[in-house]
C-alpha cells in the first residue's frame, strides 16, 4: 500500500490577510484610543500569564478570531503600557503610528537585506533616512549612518572598532591573546550598564574598566579622565576608548564632549557618544549646545525609538570613518559578491548581524507623516512639561529635585522631616510602589548618591500638561496617606 500524508493547511490567503489584518489595524486602534482609562503598570503575578497558555501547541489550526481575542483577555492585562499618558517610567518609548505602519510594511515585505543586490531599496533608503536623521540633528557631513538594532549593540561595535584601531588590527592576528600591553575603556559611572557590558564582551575585562569620576551635576569629570589616562599610560596600559554619555539614565546628566573629545585626542583614543535618549533632542537647535564638541568623536549611537517616536527596535550609529568601521565588520562570502559592490553600500559589513530586517521605514514613515517641525512641537511640549513639574516640586515644602532638568526626566524625593537613612529609602521605595500599583502611573525608583528616588521620565506621545499634573497631585497625595 503506498504510504498516504495528509495535506497541510493552507496558509493564510492574501484575501484572508486583508480580513484579518483590518480587524488587527482596528484593534490597535481601539487599544490606543482607549489606553487612558487602563492601569498603567501590570499587575501580574509570576506565572499568571503562563498559566492561561495551553502547556502544547494546538494541533489543529485555530480560527483568527480567536488569537485575536486573546489579545484582550491574555496579552494586555499582563503588560505595562507604554503609550499610556501617563507612562513616566524608564524612558519614553514611544510607537508613532505612522512608524507602526511602517514596520507592517518592513514585515509585509519579507525582504532582507544580505547585501545591496537582495535588496537594493532597502540599503538606499536606509541610507536616505540615516543621512535625514543626521541633518535633523546637526552633525556635519563627514558622518555615515547605519540603523543597529539596539544602544546596546552599538555600543560594542564602537568599543570592537576601538579595539582593533589601538591594537593594529591583532583579530587578522592572535587577537586579544597577543600578549601585548593591555587595553583600557573609560566611561562615567553614571554611563549605561551596557557599556560594562560592552567592554566585558569585547575582551577588555572588568580590571580594565576605568569609572571616571563625576561633578555635581553627574557628569563625566575632564580633568579626571586625564588623570586616568595618564596613570594607565604610566603603568604600561594601552588606553583605548572613551565612551561619553549625553544624557545618562539616571539623571539624563550630559558629559562635557567637547573638553573628553579634547583630552581623546591628545592620547589617541577613540571616543564614542552614548546618547541613546537625548540625541532625539538634538533636533532642536536650542538643545545642541549640550553635545557641543560632537564632531571630535569617532561614533555616536541615537535611539530614534525612544523619544523620538519610532518602533522599537531602530537605534542610529554614526561613524566619521566608515572604512575603519568596515575593515572590522565585513564577511564577503562568494554568495553575497556582486558586480556592484564597489559602487554600492552592504550594510552587512556595518555590524554584527549578516541577514538585515526593513527597519528604515518605519523611520522613514514617521520623518515622512511628522515632518520635523512636528517632532519639534512634541519634544518642546515635553520639556516645558518636566521643567513645570520640576518648578511644582522645587516650590513645595518637603520635595526635593536631586539633580539637574537638562531634558525631560526629573529625579525627586519626598523627605519628611525626621526621616534619613535606610528609613528614607524603605519610604520612598513604598510610597512609589503604592502608586504604581494602583495604576494610575508608572514611576521608575533608582538609587543616586547611594540613595532611593523617584525618576519622573516624562515623553509619551500621548503625555499632556493634564496627566503630568495629575501625577504629580498622585504623588503629593500618596505621601500623604504613608
Amino acid at each position: 500500500m503506498p504510504r498516504r500524508y495528509c495535506l497541510p493547511p493552507p496558509a493564510m490567503t492574501p484575501e484572508e490577510f486583508r480580513k484579518q489584518g483590518h480587524a488587527l489595524i482596528d484593534w490597535i486602534a481601539d487599544y490606543r484610543a482607549g489606553l487612558e482609562p487602563r492601569p498603567v503598570m501590570a499587575r501580574t503575578a509570576p506565572g499568571e500569564v503562563r498559566a492561561l497558555l495551553p502547556a502544547q501547541p494546538p494541533e489543529a489550526p485555530e480560527p483568527f478570531e480567536a488569537i485575536l481575542a486573546d489579545l484582550d483577555r491574555v496579552v494586555v492585562p499582563g503588560l505595562s503600557l507604554w503609550q499610556h499618558p501617563r507612562f513616566f517610567g524608564y524612558f519614553p518609548s514611544n510607537s508613532s503610528l505612522a512608524s507602526v505602519l511602517g514596520d507592517l510594511a518592513s514585515t509585509g515585505l519579507g525582504v532582507l537585506g544580505l547585501a545591496w543586490q537582495s535588496s537594493p531599496a532597502l540599503t538606499e533608503i536606509e541610507e536616505v533616512a540615516t543621512d535625514w536623521l543626521r541633518q535633523m540633528v546637526g552633525l556635519s557631513p563627514a558622518w555615515r549612518g547605519v540603523i543597529q538594532d539596539t544602544a546596546s549593540t552599538s555600543t560594542l561595535v564602537a568599543l570592537l572598532c576601538a579595539r582593533e584601531r589601538s591594537s593594529g588590527y591583532a583579530l587578522a592576528r592572535a587577537g586579544m591573546q597577543d600578549g601585548a600591553a593591555p587595553l583600557v575603556v573609560y566611561a562615567s559611572a553614571h554611563a549605561h550598564s551596557s557599556v560594562d557590558k560592552a567592554a566585558l564582551l569585547a575582551g577588555f575585562g572588568r580590571e580594565h574598566l576605568r569609572l571616571i569620576a563625576h561633578d555635581a551635576a553627574y557628569a563625566m569629570r575632564a580633568d579626571a579622565l586625564e588623570a586616568a589616562i595618564v596613570a594607565d599610560l604610566a603603568a604600561g596600559r594601552r588606553p583605548c576608548a572613551v565612551v561619553a554619555t549625553t544624557g545618562t539614565t539616571s539623571t539624563t546628566a550630559i558629559d562635557p564632549v567637547a573638553a573628553i573629545a579634547a583630552v581623546a585626542q591628545r592620547h589617541g583614543v577613540w571616543l564614542h557618544v552614548d546618547a541613546a535618549m537625548a540625541g532625539s533632542a538634538m533636533i532642536l537647535p536650542e538643545c545642541r549646545p549640550l553635545w557641543d564638541g560632537i564632531e571630535g568623536a569617532d561614533s555616536v549611537v541615537l535611539n530614534p525609538h525612544k523619544w523620538l517616536g519610532v518602533a522599537f527596535d531602530c537605534s542610529t550609529y554614526y561613524v566619521r570613518d566608515p572604512q575603519h568601521l568596515v575593515r572590522v565588520m565585513s564577511t564577503s562570502p562568494s554568495y553575497l559578491q556582486s558586480a556592484a559592490d564597489a559602487e554600492v553600500t552592504n550594510y552587512r559589513d556595518w555590524g554584527l548581524p549578516l541577514g538585515r530586517r526593513f527597519r528604515a521605514l518605519k523611520l522613514w514613515f514617521l520623518i515622512r507623516e511628522q515632518g520635523v517641525e512636528g517632532l519639534r512641537a512634541r519634544l518642546r511640549r515635553d520639556l516645558a512639561n518636566a521643567q513645570w513639574l520640576a518648578d511644582q516640586v522645587r516650590a513645595t515644602p518637603g520635595w526635593r529635585v536631586l539633580a539637574p532638568v537638562p531634558l525631560q526626566t526629573v529625579c525627586v524625593r519626598h523627605e519628611p522631616e525626621g526621616l534619613a537613612g535606610d528609613a528614607l529609602d524603605a519610604y520612598t521605595q513604598a510610597w512609589a510602589q503604592r502608586l504604581n500599583r494602583s495604576g494610575l502611573t508608572y514611576l521608575t525608583p533608582a538609587t543616586l548618591d547611594g540613595r532611593w528616588m523617584v525618576r519622573v521620565s516624562i515623553g509619551a506621545e500621548a503625555t499632556e500638561r493634564e496627566h503630568v499634573a495629575a501625577v504629580w497631585a498622585a504623588m503629593q497625595a500618596e505621601v500623604r496617606r504613608g
